[in-house]
């Protein structure tokens, strides 16, 4: 399994193609995007992995656990890779990171893609983070048992009932532990560049979902306020894991607004 600096990685696409990094949300997991790398990566190069002290990378995170840090790994996985600059597309706190990238390292990312994302904990979300954290008390199991409700629409999850079960096995045989789910948690609710959305040069497309449990989508919309040029999507349905539930359509239109159409 290929690692660079403690982090899996896995490479899709044509080498030669342009660069694009996913970096996916709490979970911290490359597998995450798993309904989106087959349409991406037929025309650009996807590099996905895990996020530090999750999944198949280093479980040891030292010092304290922040965005901005987390961000830094993404520097240097492009550095290991010899990729000077590229797009990144990141789910909710990996588009986050995507935003402390484009602080500290302007020169780095070309373009953004930030899904569900927000600048500022919201009063809503941090509710909802509350009661993710006495999920996790209780036992690993009643924590990724809760997970699909702040994912996926209801419906949705009545549909796919017997996939979320099985996938519910996988993350459990996969789940980082209490603590560090704890501490990605307490990154994601320390992050705030309210004051610092100005100055990212970036261009910036961030997504939104009406129906999202997790985060509003006012959260996106004081984004597009804050970020020179920002663009908006807002879409109705799929909740804060839309490119999971909305695959197809998800894909189609966001590789329209990569390739320029």
């Amino acid at each position: 399994m290929p690692h660079a600096g403690g982090l899996y990685y896995e490479e899709h696409g044509p080498p030669d193609a342009e660069p694009l990094i996913l970096s996916s949300g709490l979970g911290g997991s490359a597998g995450y995007w798993a309904p989106n790398l087959p349409a991406l990566a037929e025309r650009h190069r996807v590099i996905v992995y895990d996020h530090r002290g999750t999944g198949r990378s280093d479980r040891m995170v030292q010092g304290d656990l922040t965005l901005e840090a987390a961000g830094d790994d993404i520097v240097a996985l492009m550095d290991a890779l010899d990729i000077p600059r590229a797009t990144l597309i990141g789910h909710a706190i990996g588009g986050m990171m995507g935003l402390a990238v484009a602080l500290k390292h302007p020169a780095r990312l070309s373009r953004i893609v930030v899904i569900n994302g927000w600048a500022r904990l919201d009063p809503y979300t941090a509710r909802c983070f509350d009661t993710r954290l006495v999920l996790l008390r209780e036992s690993p199991r009643a924590f990724v048992h809760g997970q699909p409700i702040f994912l996926f629409p209801a419906q949705w999850m009545s549909d796919h009932h017997a996939r979320l079960e099985a996938e519910e096995e996988v993350h459990l045989a996969h789940f980082p532990g209490a603590e560090m789910v704890g501490r990605r948690i307490a990154a994601a609710r320390r992050f705030n560049i309210a004051d610092r959305l100005g100055e990212i040069d970036a261009q910036v497309l961030l997504i939104a979902t009406e129906d999202d449990m997790l985060v509003p989508s006012s959260c996106s919309e004081k984004l597009a306020k804050g970020i020179p040029g920002a663009q908006l999507a807002k879409l109705a349905t799929g909740a804060h894991a839309v490119n999971v539930t909305r695959a197809d359509h998800f894909n189609m239109w966001l590789l329209d607004w990569l390739d320029g159409e």
